[in-house]
């Protein structure tokens, strides 16, 4: 939208630019990074100056990436029923402030970062930004149908980031957490995509279940699915947690394999929205029981 209507503006639409329910989610799994990085043997919890305003620059930087994510997709969101109701879209803002608070909560994360937090997870929150706000939704988004897999490794980084905050450095331990993420994104938002399958095919957006038809994606949410279930096994078998995270995990894995089995041999029409949703619930739980795990011993 080149000129905003008559309707006025105010800081509920600069929020809504930064998709405050996804950041929310981002969070949990960055904060939980820094607890987990944290010897409790030595303090119960992670630095303050980490804590917070660790949690301040990735909340900042996630919201900046998400509003580049409106200005870039505004033409998709303005087709596409779920979006188009987005402050852009539906023309209570212009580009140009959209992108200038973009940039703003962009300077003020990579300023917190570097010198409030440390210079790693500045460099790491950067390269995140970037990659989730131009070369997932500039490129990826409209080239293959893999986007969301390629482009979710950035979606899939606040738990290094957080974890980085704490410690300084890129953790082994970090990144299955971020592995975990990534596998969990595909069927997550593929599920999403089935449900949403038309609004794509109608706004030229080549995700899987437009190019290689439902039926496909449904098997491939299903496959991920158990592909997930043994990802999640890794930290229980490098010792990184203990047994009250590998009950847990297989309990929530077998829990999201259901809802992926019901949703390919089971769909009455209402399993993929099911499905998105039950994976927001599964992500939150599965890292809410490393924490416990990570502080309780049996």
């Amino acid at each position: 939208m080149n000129e905003a209507s008559n309707v006025s503006l105010g800081w509920r639409d600069y929020f809504e630019l930064t998709k405050p329910r996804v950041v929310a989610l981002l969070l949990l799994t960055a904060v939980v990074g820094m607890f987990l990085a944290q010897d409790p043997a030595v303090s119960l919890l992670p630095p303050w100056q980490a804590l917070v305003f660790g949690t301040l620059g990735i909340g900042l930087a996630s919201g900046s990436a998400a509003a580049v994510n409106h200005v870039l997709d505004q033409r998709i969101d303005a087709i596409m029923a779920r979006t188009s109701n987005r402050p852009l879209p539906k023309g209570k803002m212009t580009t140009l402030p959209a992108a200038l608070f973009a940039a703003l909560l962009a300077v003020l994360s990579m300023v917190m970062l570097w010198f409030l937090v440390n210079p790693t997870t500045a460099v790491l929150t950067f390269l995140s930004l970037v990659g989730y706000a131009f070369i997932y939704t500039g490129y990826l988004k409209r080239a293959t149908t893999q986007n969301i897999v390629i482009g979710g490794l950035s979606g899939a980084a606040p738990p290094l980031l957080g974890w980085a905050s704490v410690s300084g450095d890129i953790h082994p331990h970090a990144l299955l957490l971020v592995l975990i993420i990534f596998v969990w994104t595909p069927p997550h938002f593929w599920a999403l995509a089935i449900h949403r399958k038309d609004d794509y095919a109608k706004a030229d957006i080549p995700m899987l279940p437009v190019v290689f038809g439902v039926e496909f994606t449904k098997t491939s949410v299903l496959g991920y699915t158990v592909l997930l279930v043994l990802t999640t096994l890794l930290p229980y078998l490098t010792k990184m947690s203990g047994l009250i995270y590998l009950i847990g995990s297989l309990i929530l894995g077998f829990w999201f394999l259901w809802h992926a089995f019901m949703l390919k041999y089971r769909d009455d029409g209402t399993r993929a929205m099911a499905t998105f949703r039950f994976s927001i619930l599964y992500l939150m739980a599965l890292f809410v029981v490393l924490l416990v795990d990570h502080y309780v011993t049996i």
